[in-house]
This record gives structure tokens, sequence and C-alpha cells, in this order.
């Protein structure tokens, strides 16, 4: 059996003890009941709000061979017989293995932070790097204190590729989790008005995204963008942590890795990428620029961990959207259909701007209208009434005539935009997502779009529930 962990391993990672006949191994991990598989180890984190130790039986019931608990919950599991392995702090456990899991691997490591396309850029790099060998990589948006160690501990000994987003709102969260995954080649897609709630401004957000230079590996590549304002603040910060090599990407002159020529359209991309002087030309499957530019770090990234760049290249052709950032769906509605852009994972200034460009280059047909549905940024602090009124520039530069808005922070944008566009408000996402199905006609093109506690996936949702989905396109963003 080709095990992820034998139980003799996991025992000494984690300095557990053991209770039972432990399995000679598990195949893979679980924090969740509702998914933990045959064969695997569950771990029952106490997170914020669920404590995994509650749902024991369940994980119990799904498969799980053996279970992680903490010592102080032993007592209150007292009728379950499965084999477990005993620690006294449970997601602690789970980063001592993760750091084991990071010290026999022999994989060429690439991790990913920024303020935007974090997760778009993982899932390019996971595609450029398949055909050059295995490659392990985070789902879904698996970047923070217990995302980070989960996808490293559930990284097989055979990995020659990993790749692994890194996220934070406040600072010192990156370095603890760089600090696990080690790796050879560090990117930062761009310094954008993320969580600015928490920071005083954009220098605050770059130092701290600029913590994932702590952990490169020595002799290790941080890939930076040589576009944005914070360039030299970052090139600044990576030497005085001893990085001493340095590459950026781009659309300027000094590029390392430049982004020669970009072509567009709703469905796709074209860009013209030079790499060691080489101009080659690279189709993506997702529209957008920013998409494009993110494209530039991969191709470099796959670069310098030695990537057949011939097969990285096409393989950005069968890049597809990720849940929420830019999916498309085409819905059936009447005799005819509406697209629906679903960016409704999560949002800060910058990416509503991306947003608001996917819509803008996507046409409606027939008598159909382009509709921002648009929900609140969160995490802005005293920022929040200013970066919401900003989004008046976007939507008015890009001919966008409809606006359907819910959440209070929203009210500053509905306040600020013109009578010459239609603005619907709302202030509940339940009470828009009525209007929303009530509301769109065939031709419709709807652009979905908000922080993720505003739970616009409802929308979403509701949309393809009452308008049977025809034909999927699915567009990274």
């Amino acid at each position: 059996m080709n095990w992820l962990w034998t139980s003799e391993a996991m025992i000494a990672a984690m300095g557990g003890r053991p209770i039972g006949a432990l399995p000679e191994g598990i195949t893979g991990i679980s924090i969740d009941s509702r998914s933990v598989g045959p064969g695997e180890a569950f771990f029952a984190i106490k997170g914020d709000r669920v404590d995994g130790h509650d749902y024991a039986s369940l994980a119990v019931a799904g498969g799980a061979s053996l279970i992680v608990v903490s010592e102080a919950k032993l007592p209150a599991l007292g009728r379950l017989t499965i084999p477990m392995i005993v620690v006294e702090d449970v997601l602690a456990a789970l980063g001592k293995l993760a750091v084991a899991s990071r010290e026999r691997s022999r994989a060429r490591i690439v991790a990913v932070t920024g303020s935007v396309g974090k997760t778009t850029t993982k899932e390019m790099l996971r595609q450029a790097l398949a055909p050059s060998g295995v490659v392990h990589a985070a789902v879904a948006s698996f970047n923070n204190h217990w995302g980070v160690p989960l996808t490293l501990a559930r990284m097989p000994a055979d990995t020659e590729f990993g790749v692994f987003e890194i996220g934070m709102n406040h600072p010192d969260e990156i370095r603890p989790l760089v600090k696990m995954v080690r790796p050879h080649v560090a990117i930062i897609t761009t310094i954008a008005a993320a969580h600015l709630g928490y920071f005083k401004d954009l220098e605050e957000i770059a130092a701290a995204k600029a913590e994932i230079f702590e952990g490169l590996e020595p002799g290790g590549t941080a890939i930076l963008n040589r576009d944005i304002k914070q360039f030299a603040f970052l090139e600044e910060r990576a030497q005085e942590v001893g990085v001493s090599h340095i590459c950026t990407f781009g659309q300027h002159a000094k590029a390392d890795f430049r982004l020669a020529d970009f072509e567009g359209s709703a469905e796709s991309s074209t860009i013209w990428a030079v790499l060691n002087g080489e101009t080659t030309e690279v189709h993506i499957g997702a529209p957008g620029r920013h998409v494009a530019e993110n494209a530039m770090a991969v191709l470099g990234a796959a670069l310098l961990v030695g990537a057949d760049m011939t097969a990285a290249g096409a393989a950005l052709a069968g890049v597809r959207a990720v849940k929420g950032r830019g999916q498309r769906h085409i819905l059936g509605i009447g005799e005819g259909h509406l697209t629906l852009i679903d960016e409704s994972y999560n949002a800060n200034p910058a990416s509503m701007r991306a947003a608001i460009a996917l819509l803008a280059a996507t046409a409606p047909e027939l008598t159909g209208r382009r509709i921002a549905v648009l929900g609140d940024m969160l995490e802005m602090g005293a920022f929040s009434q200013q970066v919401h009124e900003e989004l008046t520039g976007p939507i008015l530069a890009a001919g966008i005539e409809h606006v359907w808005l819910a959440g209070t922070e929203m009210t500053a944008l509905r306040d600020a935009l013109p009578d010459s566009v239609d603005v619907v408000y709302f202030d509940t996402t339940a009470e828009l997502a009525d209007y929303v199905v009530h509301s769109v006609i065939p031709g419709d093109v709807l652009m979905v779009k908000s922080s993720l506690g505003l739970g616009f996936g409802k929308i979403v949702a509701s949309l393809i529930d009452n308008y049977p989905p025809f034909a999927d396109t699915e567009h990274q963003s």
C-alpha cells in the first residue's frame, strides 16, 4: 500500500501517544467529518466556531481509520473504540506533521501571496507544472493558519512540484506559515487595498506580504511585480533578509518575465511572453489582463523550477475558473439565455475593478443588459466609504448602466452614482437575490461580486436553481 503516512511516522513527527491498534498507515488527512474518506486520519481541530472533537463519531462513521485528538478532550471520547493518536494540541500537531512533510520532500516548492490573484496564480501553476511531474497544490483557498499546514501534511512523499498559497489579513501571519513551507520560489502577485481596516496604508500591507521572503530556501528566488508602486519597497525588503535572487514580471521594459503584448476577449486571452530574450505566444483559457499579468509570474516560476516550458505554456490554454472567481454559467431563460459571471467569493477594490473590466468585455445579446450585482467590500476600516465611492469611476468608464446593490457599505456607491445609471439597492442579500431572480431577461450579462461575508453565493445559487444551465464555460479570474 502506498501510504501518505505510516502511523509510526505520524507518532514520531507529532510526539503523539497511540491508543488502540493503529493501522499500518493512512491514505489521507481530513479536518472535516463530512468529507473524511475510508482509510484517512481525522484531525479533530478546535476552531473559532466548531470543535472537531464534537464530530469525531461522524468521522468514524465516514470511514476514518484513526483520529488525532487532544489529551484534554479524551475523557469525552470514552465510548469511541477507534484507534487514536493523542496529542496536547491538534492544530499544533498538524503543524509538526507539516514540518516533517517538508523535511522528507525533494519537491521544488513555489509559494504565492499577494492582495489579489493568489488562488488564480496557484491554479495556473498547478496547470503549468503538471506536464513536468507530480504536482501537489492546495485545494480551494487553503491559505491560512490551518489550511497551509493541512496542505503541507497532505503532500505525498513522491511530489515533484509543490504549490502553496499563503494569505493574511494581519501582520505576522505569513511568517510562521512560510517557514513551514520553505519555498524555492516566492511570488507576490500585487499589493492592493485588501484588509485595509487592519493596516494604516498600502506600505504596511506590502510589509506584511514581504514576510514571505523570510522563509525562502537559501539560494531561492523572489518573483516581484515590476509594475506596481511598491516594487522598490519589496525589493529592498527581500534584500534586507538576504534574498540574493530577485526576478520580476510585468509589462515594464526591465521585467525579467515580460508581458510584451496582450489580446483579450470575453472568453480567453493571448499573450506574447518574453523570457530569456525569446518571445512566445501563449493562449490562456481565461479572460482578463490581470490573469495575463499573473501568468507571467507563473511562467517565470516554471522556468526557475526546471519545468518543460513548451508544455507549461501550452497547459495554460486549459486554465479554468475557480468557483466564485470568474466562473461563467450560461443559463436558459425563456427562449434565450443569460450569462452569469460568478465573482462571489471575495472582493477588494483591485479585484472589483478587474471584475468590472470582465463585465465590460462581455457583450449582452438582443435587448440584454450589462448588470453589476455588487455587495460590500469588508475589512476596509476607515477607508470604507472612500473605496466604495471610488467604484463609480470604473463603472462609468466601462459603460455599465445597471448596478444592483446590497449591504450597508454599498450605500456609499449608491449615493455616488449619477442618475444615468439604473441603481437598485436593498439592505440584505436575501432581498437582492429575490429581485435579481425575478428581474433578469434573455440576453443579460450579470457579474456578481462581494466580500464572502455578504453571502452573494446565494444569489448565484438562486439564479442557477431558477434558470437551467445548458452550457457551462468556466473562466479564471
